[in-house]
């Protein structure tokens, strides 16, 4: 559902030398599996996501999702996919339904099928409560719960998800990452960024580590343990960033 090859991005700041944020990026996901990037920050992680959501545009390399190559038909990929970030904003003076159903309209789903999904969406996230109150009324938590359903809306088959964790509270998270577990569950592919390894450990079927724009390695947890002799992805990580790090003599 998810391919890239070689996959590169270079910045070129005003009277700066040129930074490369991703370098030669190669990976698959596939359908119905959630596939972990994980790195610090400033690895390089948001630029790869925002590449593949046809929010910028790739320097070099080739990206595809569910068929369909990136560059050459972005809007057609942009129906295939939902993106979610920590940082997702909504609408204030909308309701939390009233932003829904803007964003079925940019989607261009019939009006019926907006309504369909505004329940359905409102019923699996127990947002009945809020759901007709403004967006700059709601809770970290409640907002989160709008964004996820705004994602979902048009029931994409390919999800990514960057770091949609990052600053919520414990109940917020729990909620993310059932949302996460949920959409394994239905078959969606999933490609979830993060710096916490132990969301890593406990949701993701495979995974990359990426540092300083390179993914240095992809796998299994289990793999990554073997290559690296290690027991969990914090020291695998660490291991794999020194190795990296070592120049020979």
């Amino acid at each position: 559902m998810i391919r890239t090859e070689r996959l590169r991005k270079v910045y070129f700041p005003p009277r700066s030398k040129p930074v490369e944020g991703v370098k030669n990026a190669t990976f698959s996901v596939e359908p119905g599996e959630i596939f972990g990037l994980l790195g610090p920050n400033g690895a390089g992680k948001t630029t790869l996501l925002r590449m593949l959501g046809t929010i910028i545009v790739p320097t070099s390399g080739y990206c595809w999702i569910a068929g369909v190559r990136t560059d050459q038909n972005p809007d057609a990929v942009r129906q295939h996919i939902g993106f979610l970030s920590g940082n997702t904003k909504l609408y204030g003076r909308l309701t939390a339904r009233e932003e829904l159903r803007y964003f079925g309209d940019l989607h261009g789903l019939p009006k019926d099928r907006i309504r369909q999904r505004t329940e359905e969406l409102a019923e699996i996230l127990g947002m009945g409560e809020f759901i007709d109150r403004r967006c700059d009324t709601l809770s970290t938590g409640q907002s989160q719960k709008v964004s996820i359903a705004r994602v979902l809306l048009h029931d994409p088959e390919v999800l990514i998800l960057d770091e949609p964790t990052t600053g919520l509270d414990i109940m917020t998270c729990q909620t993310i990452l059932s949302f996460i577990r949920n959409a394994k569950h239905y078959g969606r592919s999933i490609l979830f960024s993060t710096h916490y390894m132990t969301e890593a450990e406990i949701l993701c079927d495979r995974l990359a580590f990426i540092y300083s724009g390179e993914i240095l390695a992809t796998g299994t947890k289990e793999s990554l343990y073997e290559k690296t002799d290690t027991t969990n992805l914090t020291d695998a990580f660490v291991r794999l960033v020194n190795a990296a790090n070592t120049v020979p003599s």
